[in-house]
């Protein structure tokens, strides 16, 4: 038999409430949400250890359920009113896992490759952007991506929405800049920061040794630890009247060049 939970006013529904609002309850617990049959998938392959799968049988199978208790899982079946109370979609397919935090101290990166290439955002603030900067680092399938000074928990469920899970399937750490600089400068990372300052255009450099693309916020770009740090300032030649991009637009644009350039040379 499942457990079975039909009320919203379950202290243990009751908690979960609470990580899925409240950035301090999921730092103090370790521990968040996920939603969906394909953030679920991409949590387990990430290494994601799952506490309790929660799932409304309406739209997810007492099969499909019982298919993860082979990780050993707790099961839970929960009705529509428990359900709603704690999805953070319209679209979730009937499943909700507690899930324990990893831990994202940049000294934890590993890279497998002798030239890893990596992204570096400073203190993006809109779940949105930090989502679809995730999504670029998987397209590109490079080795990490470290934010610094972050303002966001990265376990926000808008960055899990925004990033369709890749912040299971990426290496990530959190950093402050001073720190990750020190990490890059140890481990001979060529910087590229991109700011319009003292920048020579993005496509003239070489990206082929160790390289961090350093990105900044659309409002203010990047602090002065960033352009004091960096190998070479980088700009991408703007046609149009403005002088700025989307975030995660830019970050593509020269993560790309860099494979690019490693794939023909």
């Amino acid at each position: 038999m499942n457990k079975l939970i039909t009320s919203p006013q379950n202290p243990f529904i009751k908690q979960l409430v609470q990580l899925k609002e409240k950035s301090r309850e999921r730092k103090k617990t370790n521990t968040f949400l996920i939603e969906g049959k394909r953030e679920l998938s991409l949590a387990i392959k990430g290494g994601y250890k799952i506490k309790s799968l929660l799932f409304f049988p309406d739209l997810f199978s007492e099969s499909e359920a019982h298919a993860m208790s082979q990780y050993g899982i707790e099961i839970i079946e929960i009705s529509k009113d428990v359900f709603q109370k704690l999805a953070h979609r319209d679209t979730t397919e009937g499943v909700i896992a507690l899930v324990h935090s990893k831990n994202h101290e940049i000294e934890n990166l590993n890279f497998n490759s002798k030239n890893p290439l990596i992204l570096v955002a400073e203190a993006p603030e809109k779940p949105g952007n930090i989502g679809a900067l995730l999504r670029t680092a998987d397209a590109a399938n490079i080795d990490a991506v470290i934010i610094t000074n972050p303002k966001s928990d990265l376990y926000n469920p808008n960055i899990i929405r925004s990033s369709v899970g890749c912040v299971f399937t990426t290496q990530i750490a959190l950093a402050s800049s001073n720190k990750a600089i020190s990490f890059l400068k140890q481990y001979n990372f060529n910087i590229f920061s991109a700011i319009l300052q003292d920048s020579e255009p993005y496509h003239t450099q070489d990206y082929t040794l160790p390289t961090a693309i350093v990105v900044g916020t659309e409002s203010t770009g990047l602090t002065q630890d960033w352009r004091d740090a960096a190998t070479q300032n980088v700009s991408i030649p703007m046609q149009g009247v403005i002088d700025s991009m989307n975030v995660s637009v830019a970050a593509g644009i020269l993560i790309f060049e860099a494979l690019r350039q490693r794939d023909f040379k």
